[in-house]
């Protein structure tokens, strides 16, 4: 039996309010006939009160794209776990390359996000993943290995049931390239296997792992087929209704 399948929306930097609430009540007309996949959408801070406006009494789930550990305080730009909540949101982005990369994100700062996205009531969506040069130096599972045990040290078993891990190859978001099937199902059974050692398997079986990068609706089914891809963080393709909506259907039949 396949865990339930989760798809994600990040819509990163996209989207003014008007826009944003106009897709979300797109996805929302698309998929009233979803019944079995979690679909979450996550449009920029601005526009999170507005969409639970519009998805509020749908299936559909409202994540923030970040924010920041610090309940409150002199920290000008930043939004607290708090702050998210408020606005209707159950999901945050936590880790998501392109923090790591362009905000100085580490898995220090991953982990204390993660306490107090859980301590606020949200369900923390964590990425993980390697850059083209360490998947060429064969250095991936070392990686994410790393990332893992960074992001998660001093989290409970019980803590673990309210994530979600997302495998996203940095070298894949945004450039079009995708990792095979293969790759891409080797790197989650083996983020499952490490859950096992830190946890048990029972939490490891329960986990939902996503895979992030560059999916579309032409590779959805091969990726979701695989045993331990138990969804999707979607990027590019989730900001037009017709294809987002597409692949959550691909995942409804899979299910």
């Amino acid at each position: 039996m396949k865990r339930q399948i989760v798809i994600a929306g990040n819509w990163k930097m996209h989207k003014t309010n008007s826009e944003a609430m106009q897709l979300a009540n797109q996805i929302r007309i698309k998929t009233m006939d979803i019944t079995k996949t979690r679909i979450i959408i996550c449009p920029p801070f601005t526009a999170l009160a507005p969409v639970f406006e519009i998805i509020g009494d749908s299936k559909i789930h409202l994540g923030a794209q970040n924010m920041f550990w610090e309940k409150e305080g002199a920290y000008t730009g930043e939004i607290s776990a708090g702050m998210v909540k408020s606005t209707g949101a159950d999901y945050v982005i936590i880790g998501h390359s392109e923090r790591r990369q362009y905000f100085g994100e580490t898995d220090e700062t991953v982990n204390k996000k993660i306490k107090a996205a859980l301590e606020n009531g949200l369900k923390p969506i964590v990425c993980v993943g390697e850059t083209l040069d360490e998947r060429e130096a064969q250095i991936t599972l070392k990686v994410v290995g790393k990332q893992i045990r960074g992001a998660f040290d001093g989290i409970s078993a019980e803590q673990m049931s309210k994530i979600i891990i997302a495998y996203e190859p940095v070298w894949a978001i945004g450039t079009g390239k995708t990792a095979t099937p293969e790759q891409a199902q080797e790197v989650h059974g083996e983020i499952r296997k490490l859950i096992a050692e830190l946890y048990d398997a029972q939490v490891a079986e329960k986990l939902i792992i996503q895979y992030g990068g560059s999916v579309k609706p032409a590779n959805a089914e091969s990726l979701l087929s695989q045993q331990d891809i138990d969804g999707a963080l979607v990027g590019g393709a989730c900001l037009k209704a017709d294809s987002f909506s597409e692949i959550i259907h691909i995942a409804e039949k899979l299910q």
